[in-house]
């Protein structure tokens, strides 16, 4: 397993953009599948977006497809997710995840596709 430290959360306005980023450290972060979840206030942490270790595939929530972008520096063992066109319902706190496997296109993406998780960073998206 590694270490996950995410970033770059915040405070901004709907319409805004933000990019978190989540370090690794423990581990070795070039053959892991890297993810990103979110949770919102009393609802279930859901999935947002997943990178392979070789970063040519790549997947979205419908919710975020469009509007988000995953990407990773396997040099820094870091992974982004530029966030653009925040809307008020983007609001959750944000985990960086790690795991081995890769779903093929269609499936769900659950938490028990990651063995590492961050802490969380918070994204809070005023109207």
């Amino acid at each position: 397993q590694v270490q996950l430290v995410e970033s770059g959360g915040g405070l901004v306005q709907a319409g805004d953009s933000l990019r978190l980023s989540c370090t690794a450290s423990g581990g070795t972060f070039t053959h892991l599948a890297m993810g990103w979840f979110r949770q919102a206030p009393g609802k279930e942490r859901e999935f947002v977006s997943a990178i392979k270790w070789s970063g040519d595939l790549i997947r979205y929530s419908d919710s975020v497809k469009g509007r988000f972008t995953i990407s990773r520096d396997n040099a820094k063992n870091t992974v982004y997710l530029q966030m653009t066109s925040l809307k008020p319902e983007d609001t959750a706190v944000y985990y960086c995840a790690a795991g081995q496997a890769w779903r093929p296109s269609g499936s769900v993406w659950l938490e028990v596709d990651f063995h590492s998780w961050g802490q969380g960073t918070q994204v809070t998206v005023s109207s």
